[in-house]
Order: C-alpha cells, then structure tokens, then sequence
C-alpha cells in the first residue's frame, strides 16, 4: 500500500525567543579530538535550516549538543531559551534519526514507535492515556501513515519508515525537530511530501534543523544555512549564503564532483 501524502494542520505563533542559540560552543571528545571549535549560530522560530558539512565535519557532534548529549568544553546552546538539558527534559527537542541507526529488525508495531514520542508525557509507569492514544493517532494521520499502525516497522519501506519517525516527532508535540538526512533512502513522492510537512511545521511556528547531503534540494525548502567544518564557517539565509565560494570552503574539492556545482552563484544564491 503507498502511503498518501502529508496533510495539513494549525499554526501557532512565531515568538521573539530564538529557537535555538549556539554561542561560542566547543566539543572535546575524551579521546582529545575536538569535533567543534568556537561554533555559534542562531535560527529564529518558524525556520527550516540546512545543516551542511563534509562527513566527520561536526553535524552529528552539533546535534548531540543541542540534544545535550554531550557536554560542551566551552560556550552553551539554549533551545527556547532554556539549557539544552533543561529544554530535553520538557520534551521540547525532537530527532528523526538515520536509517543506519535503527534496528529494522527489532520486533515493534508502528504505533508502538510513535507512542515513544510521547514518553516523556507520561507517569513513571510510562501508561498511556487517552490523550496519548489521540497523540499517536493524529501524528500516523498527519502523515499518512494511520493504515499502517498494527504493521512491523521493519516491514515498511524506507520512505514509510521516515514517516514514522516524523510521527513520534509529532506525537511528542516537540517545538525544535533535529533531522539527519531525512531524504536517504526514500522515493521522490515521499521527499516531496516531508517539505511539504516541514514548511507547514514552519509555518506553525516550530524550528527544523536538518542535516543533509542533498544539495540540490536545499534552496528549494531551507530559509538558512548552517555551514559546519571543525566550527561554523558561514550561516544566515540562504540566498546569502549558499554561494559557491562558501560551499567550496566547506566541501573542498568534493563540490567540483556534484551534477549542480555549476548552477551555484558565485556569491549569492536564489531560492526558488
């Protein structure tokens, strides 16, 4: 069965509060590599951002930040105003993982995935309730996926999977939703369907930090751009900063390899 496209719903208000604040943030690992050095950007509510970098480059350590998975050596990030942990702890961050770090092969339902986004709503006994249950059953509608609730997680195809993981996402009522690279493994109508989700996000009021090798796809949904080697090298909106000089600082040679590095403007690129 191919699940339908995402549907729409409300809107909430757009607040003064940065979504999320990185100032000055370095990250050393126990090993004595630093994976970030002196990072700091700042992404308004109501924003979808690209966060792009080479492999190993500090995406994944930037995410663990702001999800206070890790402790940074120096500077802070604040998610809402608040501390990363303290922002954690009200359910406010919410991730949708790579498909390499899930298990597909673990046994669970579909509805059983989405309730885990509502965990941090509940008792100590984690019992769900009725509100939880509507949770769960808005988020599987919302993208498309109520049909599927009783199936296997490891039964749905990549872009089923993805919208899974954008329902817990949704089920947890999260303000700020970190993604690693949500379009890998997925068909065109799924990829067209998850913009459509994030500018509906967007325009609800949440923020969208998503970290991506799809270039060429980046002008068309992403209103700014994070872009991370070792720190923050640039990062504003997107018609400033996604220029090619920018890229090559960041990519390096790589970019020369991609079908559309000869689109990119020299110094300012044009969103669609």
């Amino acid at each position: 069965m191919t699940a339908p496209a995402l549907s729409l719903a409300g809107s909430a208000p757009v607040t003064s509060t940065p979504g999320i604040s990185v100032r000055g943030l370095t990250v050393t690992y126990r090993n004595g590599h630093t994976a970030l050095r002196g990072a700091a950007f700042t992404l308004p509510t109501g924003s979808i951002t690209g966060l792009l970098g080479v492999n190993g480059g500090g995406k994944s350590t930037m995410f663990k930040a702001i999800m206070g998975f890790v402790r940074p050596s120096a500077g802070e990030v604040k998610i809402l105003g608040l501390p990363a942990p303290q922002a954690l702890k009200r359910n406010l961050v919410a991730y949708v993982p790579q498909a390499e770090e899930v298990d597909w092969t673990f046994p669970v339902l579909v509805e059983d995935v989405v309730m885990m986004g509502r965990f941090g709503h509940m008792g100590f006994f984690r019992r769900s309730r009725p509100a939880d249950r509507e949770a769960v059953s808005a988020a599987l509608a919302r993208v498309g996926m109520e049909d599927f609730r009783l199936r296997q997680i490891g039964e749905l195809s990549g872009g089923q999977r993805k919208r899974v993981f954008l329902a817990r996402a949704l089920a947890q009522e999260a303000r700020v939703i970190l993604l690693d690279e949500p379009f890998t493994g997925v068909d065109v109508q799924t990829e067209a369907a998850i913009v459509t989700l994030l500018k509906e996000l967007r325009a609800e009021g949440r923020v969208m930090l998503v970290a991506t090798h799809d270039l060429a796809a980046v002008p068309e949904f992403c209103d700014r751009i994070v872009l991370v080697r070792g720190t923050v090298l640039a990062e504003g909106p997107t018609e400033q900063v996604f220029t090619r000089a920018n890229l090559e600082d960041t990519f390096g040679g790589a970019l020369r390899n991609l079908a559309f590095a000869a689109d990119i403007p020299a110094k300012t690129g044009a969103r669609a």
